[in-house]
């Protein structure tokens, strides 16, 4: 189980015009069960590109970080938990 602690979003400019839509970067903090193989003590954030064509938003990169050592995990998020992402960066994008 994953739970978003806390959030901060900035909106990615593209300078060229080059890139249709709008690009935003959400850092999340995020509460981890102890159980869970991604758990870290020192805690685990996770750094989403989100795309927004229209209304549409999708994910479309996304790293899993361990804040203590500052190092990226080699792991994915399930299809459960990236939706979850997703639904929060809309939610938040409507606002």
């Amino acid at each position: 189980m994953m739970e978003i602690t806390q959030f901060s979003i900035e909106e990615i400019k593209d300078p060229t015009n080059i890139i249709e839509g709008e690009r935003y970067e959400f850092l999340f903090d995020v509460a981890i069960d102890e159980d869970d193989e991604l758990y870290s003590p020192a805690g685990i954030e996770i750094r989403a590109i989100i795309g927004k064509i229209n209304e549409e938003v999708r994910m479309l990169n996304y790293f899993i970080i361990e804040k203590g050592a500052n190092e990226y995990l080699d792991f994915a998020l399930d299809e459960d938990e990236e939706q979850m992402f997703i639904d929060f960066c809309k939610e938040q994008l409507a606002k």
